[in-house]
């Protein structure tokens, strides 16, 4: 009995043990295959041509559903802000609450998780199917750099995409919050203007365009990792495509709390709070 107990937890913790360190063997991997993306950027012969097309991939082909969301969104908050704050007769204070939410929590957030399921998801499954179809072997055959060929630009046009989605989800949510706010409650419109020019300054907004920024290069990092190094064929490419837009979702929203609480301490550091 006793000499059974013992291998079952010997078994218990070797399984604990093992999955540890694929965990932090696999976080080594990640951020070599970033450090050494993100250096080929930098590196000559720049591909500007595949920066463009990923760049209109990611940002172009995203406007429409960052707009669509970012509307109801806006909508919807404002709405249930609005019940909460009409319960004290604080209504006038709907748009500067919204609009702090927006751009320094819900437009990072929400574009981020957005991006990364259409596009992260996207890189995933084309690196992946190069990947199993052996033609990102017949490049390197080649004596392509496949990392600077395909990984470099896609990173670069997440990270710099992302705040220019970011801002237009910010202004498309205030303008659905100015439709609810204004034209369907009738708040006045001067006191709607006036109360988010008192309490809304540039860096609030900055802040959230930061937090985009590192959102993109998490989310393209992990989804081009995962679909680079992609196995098992057509199963193994959705399985790639999946744990690629389920991490980086995951990795977004943990990102988002601690990104919030460096920029707190970075305000008090510098006195700006």
């Amino acid at each position: 009995m006793v000499q059974s107990l013992a291998r079952f937890v010997d078994v218990i913790l070797g399984y604990i043990r093992d999955k540890i360190v694929g965990f932090i063997d696999e976080i080594g991997s990640i951020a070599l295959f970033a450090v050494a993306s993100i250096r080929l950027m930098f590196t000559k012969p720049n591909r500007y041509n595949e920066m463009v097309k990923h760049m209109e991939f990611v940002g172009n082909q995203s406007i429409g559903i960052i707009c669509l969301t970012g509307l109801f969104t806006g909508l919807a908050l404002s709405l249930q802000i609005y019940l909460g704050f009409k319960m004290f007769n604080a209504v006038n204070m709907v748009g500067p609450v919204v609009a702090l939410g927006i751009t320094r929590e819900l437009g990072p957030v929400l574009t981020g998780l957005i991006v990364a399921a259409r596009a992260g998801g996207a890189m995933a499954a084309r690196l992946g199917t190069m990947r199993v179809n052996e033609q990102i072997d017949a490049l390197d055959v080649m004596g392509v750099n496949t990392k600077q060929y395909l990984i470099a630009p896609r990173i670069f046009a997440a990270v710099v995409c992302m705040p220019l989605l970011t801002a237009v989800f910010d202004f498309i949510s205030m303008l659905g919050s100015y439709l609810l706010c204004v034209k369907l409650v009738q708040i006045d419109e001067a006191v709607f203007w006036q109360k988010i020019r008192d309490m809304i300054e540039v860096r609030h907004i900055n802040e959230g365009l930061f937090k985009a920024a590192i959102f993109g290069l998490v989310f393209s990092i992990v989804c081009t990792y995962r679909g680079f190094n992609t196995t098992g064929g057509a199963r193994g490419v959705g399985d790639a495509t999946n744990q690629g837009v389920v991490q980086s979702m995951v990795m977004i929203i943990i990102l988002d709390y601690f990104a919030g609480n460096l920029i707190r301490l970075f305000y008090l550091a510098t006195g700006m709070n």
